[in-house]
């Protein structure tokens, strides 16, 4: 297959632990084509969607053809550099529909400019591209207000920009935590006490305010065993899970802040959610999604770009890219067939 990942950019990856550079290097390895395209190169002329995207080397496919003895190992070698994990074969400026695949694997913040994208990607669709996660479904997941729709699993929450609102819901559970609705790797999440001194100057700061929404939730006192990275591959929960323990004196179990990954079987609540989940976010074209769950309580859907493949691989020896990859190949060879 031919397949193009929509990237922050390259240089910026943290390719011994990046998802999307997982995934790349399973797709290379299996023979596929693999193109990288930045979301700023998207262009919409005269009824078509293109982009300029640049065809990558990865892995064993970046060294050149070798010779003797040492060829097995120069290749591993190559293969398992995460310094320079890619080289560019060639660029070009292709219609999106040229490739079997596109994957929108950009991360927040999810602003304008990244709304305007998807506005793109949808005209691409009706083009004949294929995209996943697809573009409507990402636009209309907040991250954070997603779990609106499933309140049988979350914690107590509120959603609100007016500071009496929130000031009232942290007097009424004495303990909660506060973030942006579009936040991501545990960016400005506060632990707010009924009694803290600084409650005031927190709330102002989220809620510009009271002109930003924000969400508040019941602090889960469980967050010290794990913020639990849930996978959900083409409408089927990932066997093992990520358990993000937090660092001493953090409340924040994301990777980004510090907390330290557990893989861990999926068992008992957290699969029943998984598999609650699973089917309707599919059915929305959402081939690749990250729930987090601490405790028993659903607390965010991630959609954008969700990460932990490798952390999972590592140590569960269970390969989440290549079971990404197996969807593609799948959902192509039936767009193919029909």
């Amino acid at each position: 297959m031919k397949l193009a990942f929509i990237l922050d950019p390259l240089e910026g990856l943290k390719a011994y632990k990046d998802s999307s550079v997982a995934m790349m290097r399973c797709a290379a390895k299996r023979g596929h084509e693999v193109w990288a395209i930045q979301r700023a190169a998207l262009t919409w002329r005269d009824g078509v969607v293109a982009a300029r995207a640049q065809r990558l080397k990865v892995g064993a496919d970046k060294a050149p053809a070798l010779q003797g003895g040492r060829a097995k190992d120069a290749l591993l070698a190559v293969a398992d550099d995460d310094t320079a994990w890619y080289a560019v074969a060639e660029e070009a400026v292709l219609p999106l529909t040229a490739w079997d695949a596109v994957l929108m694997r950009q991360d927040p913040p999810f602003d304008f400019e990244y709304v305007a994208a998807t506005w793109l990607l949808e005209r691409a669709e009706s083009q004949g591209a294929r995209i996943w996660n697809k573009p409507r479904a990402i636009r209309d997941h907040s991250e954070k207000v997603a779990i609106t729709e499933f309140p049988q699993y979350t914690p107590t929450t509120l959603i609100a920009r007016d500071p009496d609102d929130i000031h009232a819901f942290i007097d009424e559970l004495g303990d909660v935590i506060l973030k942006p609705l579009d936040g991501m790797g545990g960016s400005s999440i506060f632990r707010v006490l009924k009694n803290d001194p600084n409650r005031n100057v927190i709330v102002e700061t989220l809620t510009n305010f009271g002109a930003r929404s924000i969400m508040a939730q019941r602090y889960l006192p469980a967050i010290t065993h794990g913020d639990k990275r849930i996978l959900l591959i083409a409408g089927e929960p990932v066997p093992y899970c990520l358990a993000r323990i937090p660092k001493p004196g953090e409340s924040r179990g994301n990777l980004a802040a510090g907390g330290k990954g557990v893989a861990r079987p999926l068992l008992g609540r957290d699969r029943e959610i998984a598999e609650a989940l699973a089917p309707t976010l599919w059915a929305r074209g959402l081939l690749i999604v990250g729930l987090d769950v601490i405790g028993d309580c659903l607390t965010e859907i991630n959609v954008t770009s969700p990460t932990c493949f490798v952390e999972i691989a590592q140590q569960m020896k269970f390969d989440v890219a290549a079971l990404a990859i197996d969807a593609l190949e799948r959902e192509c060879r039936t767009s193919a067939a029909s």
